[in-house]
């Protein structure tokens, strides 16, 4: 099993920055992908980015490329999603997730964090 923990939400306002940290122990050899989902009140949870953590392929949702960048420090075993030019729809509790197989879809990761709040006001 993998343990995930994230940091580095907050509140910042609309155009703002943030960077998320989300650190990995425990069993994290075969944790090839991590990625970062986020949920609003009332929406589903859905997939931000991700990245191969040997390889360093990224994949993004629309509504992050071009602002969202992430990316990985191996010898800290962490994870890293900064955050650039944020929207009040950017608003959302965001979860660190690992697994082996790449995708969008939630099902895919196995082990996730507890979630950290972002708020983005306008």
């Amino acid at each position: 099993q993998v343990q995930l923990v994230e940091s580095g939400g907050g509140l910042v306002q609309a155009g703002g920055s943030l960077r998320l940290s989300c650190a990995a122990s425990g069993h994290t050899l075969s944790a090839y992908y991590r990625g970062w989902f986020r949920q609003a009140p009332g929406k589903e949870r859905e997939f931000v980015a991700s990245i191969h953590w040997n390889i360093g392929s990224t994949l993004y949702a629309d509504s992050a490329r071009g602002r969202f960048t992430i990316s990985r420090d191996n010898a800290k075993n962490t994870v890293y999603l900064q955050m650039n030019s944020l929207k009040p729809e950017d608003t959302a509790v965001y979860y660190c997730a690992a697994g082996v197989i790449a995708g969008t879809s939630a099902g895919f990761y196995g082990s996730w964090g507890q979630g950290t709040q972002v708020t983005v006001s306008s």
